[in-house]
C-alpha cells in the first residue's frame, strides 16, 4: 500500500500556533479541496502492481489495486499524496467505498484475476461500504474467493477488537486479509493470535535496498519467521532490485512486489497485448 504520512518530528514541531502549523494546514485544506473536486467529477481509478510468487517462473500471484484520482489539469495523483489528509473523516471512507467498487468490478470482469484492495478500519460499520460489498457478492458470491482487503497496521490497533470480529464475518465469504505495512511498530504481537489475517506485507523501510543492510536482514527475517509461527503468507513490499530480491528469495519470502517486478498502472496489465493473466 502507498501511503505517505507526515513524520513525527513534524507533528511535534507544528503546534497549532506555529508556521508550521499553519501551512501544514493549508496544505491539507488544498489537498481536500482537490480529493472532493475529483470525487464530484467521478475522476477516481485504480492503479494495478503485481505482486509476484517469489519461486518458480516469479509469475503474478495477485495484483494490489491502489486508489488514484485525477485533478483538474489531468494529473494522475497517488494516494500518498492524499491519503493522510482525508484518512480520519469521512471523505476517507467514500475513497475506501470507490476503491471497493472499482476492485469488485475488475474482479467480475476477468475472471482468473485476484486482486487485494486496501481499506481502512475506520471503514468498518461505515453503511456505503458495506452495502458495496454486499452488492457485489449478490451478483456474483464468487468474488469474494479472489477479494483480498489489505488494512495498515495502525489502522487494525484503532479498533482491534472491532476487526477481529470484521475479518471473522467476511472470511465466511472467503475473502482474504493482508496486514499491511506490517513492522511499523504499531501491533502488540499478541493480537496476530486474535487477529484473522491470512498474509503480512513487511513494510517497505525493512526491505529498500536490503541485500546491504545487516540490520534490516535481521529484522525481516524475524518478521518472516513471526508469519510461519502464525501460518501467515509473506509479501515484501518496495523490492527495488534485483538484488534484493535475490536476498529475499533466499530468506524465504513468499511474494514481492515493487518497482523491480513493474511500477502501478492505469491499465490492466492483465489486459495488455501478451499479457500472462494467469494468478494464483
Amino acid at each position: 500500500m502507498e501511503i505517505g504520512v507526515d513524520t513525527p518530528e513534524m507533528a511535534s514541531l507544528a503546534s497549532d500556533d506555529s508556521p508550521l502549523s499553519a501551512a501544514v494546514s493549508l496544505r491539507d485544506r488544498n489537498t481536500m479541496a482537490m480529493v472532493h473536486d475529483a470525487l464530484r467529477r467521478k475522476d477516481v481509478m485504480l492503479a494495478y502492481q503485481p505482486v509476484v510468487n517469489a519461486t518458480g517462473d516469479m509469475r503474478p500471484a495477485f495484483y494490489e489495486g491502489l486508489i488514484r484520482v485525477m485533478d483538474d489539469t489531468g494529473r494522475i495523483i497517488p494516494a500518498k499524496d492524499f491519503i493522510g489528509s482525508v484518512e480520519t473523516n469521512e471523505t476517507g471512507r467514500i475513497i475506501d467505498c470507490l476503491a471497493l467498487e472499482l476492485g469488485l468490478a475488475a474482479l467480475a470482469a476477468a475472471p482468473d484475476l485476484r486482486l487485494s484492495i486496501n481499506m481502512s478500519a475506520r471503514s468498518i460499520g461505515y453503511p456505503r461500504w458495506k452495502q458495496t460489498l454486499d452488492r457485489g457478492l449478490a451478483d456474483d458470491p464468487t468474488l469474494g474467493e479472489r477479494l483480498i482487503l489489505e488494512i495498515t497496521e495502525s489502522s487494525a490497533m484503532v479498533m482491534p477488537d472491532l476487526v477481529s470480529v470484521f475479518m471473522r464475518d467476511l472470511q465466511e465469504h472467503g475473502i482474504a486479509f493482508a496486514l499491511d505495512d506490517f513492522g511499523a511498530g504499531y501491533t502488540a504481537f499478541r493480537y496476530l493470535r486474535e487477529f484473522y489475517f491470512d498474509m503480512l506485507k513487511i513494510d517497505g523501510q525493512f526491505i529498500r535496498g536490503i541485500s546491504e543492510d545487516t540490520d534490516n536482514q535481521v529484522l525481516t527475517k524475524a518478521l518472516i519467521s513471526i508469519a510461519r509461527q502464525f501460518d501467515m503468507f509473506t509479501v515484501a513490499e518496495s523490492v527495488e532490485t534485483a538484488e534484493d530480491a535475490r536476498f529475499l528469495q533466499a530468506a524465504g519470502i513468499d511474494c514481492m512486489q515493487g518497482y523491480f517486478f513493474g511500477a502501478p498502472a492505469v491499465q490492466p496489465p492483465w489486459e495488455s497485448a501478451g499479457a500472462d493473466r494467469k494468478t494464483a
